[in-house]
């Protein structure tokens, strides 16, 4: 599972002109679900995601979480974080799951960042053609992939 964590001063996202999920302070968060993807790995992420440290403290150091901050989640499925672009010039996306598996996957982990942020997240909609609209804070953008733990 790979996810691209943006700190924003406020997001959302429009599916058929009609916004389905926005957020002040928080996290965008663009997440990629793959066949080997575990529930192992959810658990990992969510806690990464929730106890990284990318919020300026009181000196202006990066140095609490959006649980510290009491920020929220906006978690979008997108299936081209897994995109091979080795070979020509078309991406391939072999790698993303289909849907019937990255479903549950993705109904999954937005259940663990709310059990482990300890409220609700807002979400886009799985296979959705959606636009996402951001105010990327700082700007801070930092990836990571559940397979590269150690």
């Amino acid at each position: 599972m790979r996810v691209v964590i943006q700190r924003v001063l406020e997001a959302s996202v429009k599916v058929d002109n009609s916004i389905v999920g926005s957020i002040n302070n928080g996290l965008l968060i663009l997440v990629g679900i793959e066949d080997t993807d575990t529930n192992e790995d959810i658990i990992w992420l969510s806690n990464k995601i929730v106890n990284i440290r990318i919020f300026n403290d009181e000196n202006g150091v990066m140095n609490k979480s959006v649980l510290d901050i009491v920020g929220d989640i906006l978690l979008i499925s997108q299936f081209t974080l897994h995109a091979s672009t080795k070979k020509g010039n078309r991406p391939s996306y072999i790698k993303a799951s289909k849907p019937d598996f990255a479903i549950q996957m993705y109904q999954k982990m937005i259940a663990q960042l709310e059990t482990d942020l300890m409220k609700p997240i807002s979400t886009g909609v799985f296979g959705a053609d959606m636009k996402v609209s951001l105010l990327n804070d700082g700007p801070v953008t930092i990836v990571i992939d559940s397979k590269n733990k150690e």
